[in-house]
Order: C-alpha cells, then structure tokens, then sequence
C-alpha cells in the first residue's frame, strides 16, 4: 500500500471501500491496529503536539478525512483518491460489521448522544452487534473502568468520539490493555449520527466547506481554532508549492547548462 506525503503527514493511498477491506481483513486475521482519520486542524495540531504526532505516525492507517488534504495532496505530490472522512467510515464499516458480526463499542459524547447513536445504528442496521457504549465525561481516574468494560465487551472495533486530542491520547495510553482489534478516534461523529447536528449539505463537503457549515453551528467552539489550522495550512501549502516550483526549476535549468 503505498503513502502520500502532504507537508508534516503521511497518508495512506485508500479509498473508503479499500479502507474498510483493510479493517476486515485486520480483524478476521486477529491483528491489532488504530487507525488515524486526518482533516487540516489535526495536520496542523500535529506540528506543536509531539504526543499526536507519534500516534499519527505510528498508526497502522492513515487516511485523509477532508477535502482540502485531498487537493493539496495532488498539487504537492501524488494525489490521494479520495476523501475518507470519520462519518462515512463509521457507517461503512457498520455495514460490514453487521454482515461479519464484528462487535462494535461506542465510546464519547455524553450518555442521552452516545445512546441515540447505538439506537441509530442499531435501526439502520438490525443485526449490527453492538457490544456496549459509555459516554465520555470521565476523569483519569474512572479510565480503568472504562477500558476494562471494551475489554470485556469483547467487541472487535472500538469507535473514541471524545475531540481531538483526547481521544487519540486515549487510545494511546490504554491501547495494551483494550482488546479491540481496531479503534479510531471520530470526532463529533456521534452528534451527527444521533441526529443532535447535522451534517453539512454534499455540495459543501465536496468543494471542501464541510468545516465552514461546522464553523456556523459552534461559531464560539470553533472560530478561533478554525481561522487559526486553516490559515497555517493554507500558508504551508503554498510555500511548500513554491518550493517545488523553484526546485523544478533549477533542474531545468542545469539539465539545459549541461546540454
């Protein structure tokens, strides 16, 4: 499987279904991995939190979750396929999940989201096993009784909606003793499927907007951090395309000195 670098992250070369192949295959041979869904804000994050950086890097997959990662990656290297965000994932892999009878814990959000979530999917997809679910508003303290409650849920996929980068260090920390055979951290995910937000409309998420139809509904939560990751990427994407250029340059130019 090949990888794309975009400025300080590598991803992997996979579309949605590819990715959900991958995570059958993980759990039906009885591997363990995380695997890392990565929008600007978090590529950003990346650059001044060491700890999100090496759980990034040291993910067994890692794949673009927003458009505008996408499009840089096809002007600064080769491009990624598509788009793998978080929402889509979920549901994807709900569906095979329900066909493999993987178990699936839930953990985030607060108690009435996460449970209108297992409800959500439980609806969409009856026979999808879903081997317990638990909020995340807890303390280092309470931890424990979390990662003992997914270890003995048996479940195979655990799925961490509790922001950025708390899930990940989440993860990170507890992984040995979890059991799972893949987690993934999903953001607010959980508000989405439970019908608490809404997601953006298909013509946004496609011209890479999704986060400004985000910015409209938790201006205050999300305007700071927003106008902050996005201008840093848009200001290293550029410099990193002029690098490029320049260098393409002076090799034209030797190989011509040279002829």
């Amino acid at each position: 499987m090949s990888r794309v670098q975009v400025l300080h992250g590598n991803f992997d070369h996979v579309t949605t279904a590819e990715t959900v192949d991958w995570a059958t295959d993980l759990i039906e041979s009885n591997r363990r991995g995380y695997l890392c869904t990565v929008n600007v804000a978090i590529l950003m994050m990346m650059a001044s939190d060491p700890k999100l950086r090496s759980f990034v890097e040291n993910a067994a997959l890692t794949v673009a979750d927003g458009q505008p990662v996408v499009w840089a990656s096809h002007w600064l290297s080769q491009g990624l396929p598509e788009r793998v965000t978080g929402i889509d994932l979920i549901d994807a892999l709900a569906s095979r999940a329900a066909q493999k009878q993987f178990g699936v814990y839930l953990l985030g959000a607060n108690q009435d989201v996460i449970r209108a979530t297992a409800e959500a999917m439980q609806a969409k997809y009856p026979s999808l096993r879903i081997c317990g679910f638990d909020d995340g508003y807890f303390n280092e303290a309470i931890a424990p009784q979390r990662v003992e409650a997914i270890r003995r849920s048996g479940a195979n996929i655990l799925l961490v909606g509790m922001g950025v980068p708390r899930q990940e260090n989440f993860i990170a920390d507890h992984w040995a003793n979890l059991g799972v055979n893949l987690a993934i951290g999903v953001g607010g995910s959980f508000e989405v499927i439970s019908g608490r937000k809404q997601r953006a409309p298909y013509w946004m998420q496609e011209v890479g907007f999704e986060w400004l139809y985000r910015l409209m509904q938790e201006p205050r939560r999300l305007g700071k951090r927003y106008l902050t990751t996005n201008s840093q990427f848009a200001v290293q994407v550029l410099i990193e395309m002029l690098r490029i250029a320049v260098s393409k340059t002076i090799r034209r130019e030797s190989v011509k000195a040279s002829s």
